[in-house]
């Protein structure tokens, strides 16, 4: 894919363009999809097609969907849930050198 193929990371929260939680499984983020595209075809409405397929490019690769998730729009709650994700790996393999200088 070039680089300008990629899918740009749509204005607010990619969840809820589809109308699905945060923590949606794949199947339910494909029939969110699908529904979307039935509703805005690419004929009728080429830029909310567009907007919904980039959506669903992001939210279906595990990748960009972790970092649609901890860089989201609302960066007060990205840090948050960073912060959060950060004390669940210290409880499983206690304190290092990295996270300490990752808190300071």
């Amino acid at each position: 894919m070039k680089k300008e193929d990629a899918p740009h990371m749509p204005d607010g929260d990619p969840h809820s363009i589809l109308g699905i939680a945060k923590d949606a499984g794949e199947a339910e983020v494909r029939r969110a999809y699908l529904e979307k595209i039935r509703q805005f075809p690419p004929d009728r409405s080429p830029e909310e097609f567009e907007r919904i397929r980039d959506v669903y490019t992001i939210l279906s690769d595990p990748l960009q969907r972790t970092r649609a998730q901890l860089f989201s729009v609302d960066p007060e709650q990205s840090l948050v849930d960073l912060a959060a994700h950060l004390e669940n790996k210290r409880n499983f393999i206690g304190p290092g050198p990295w996270l300490a200088a990752m808190e300071r």
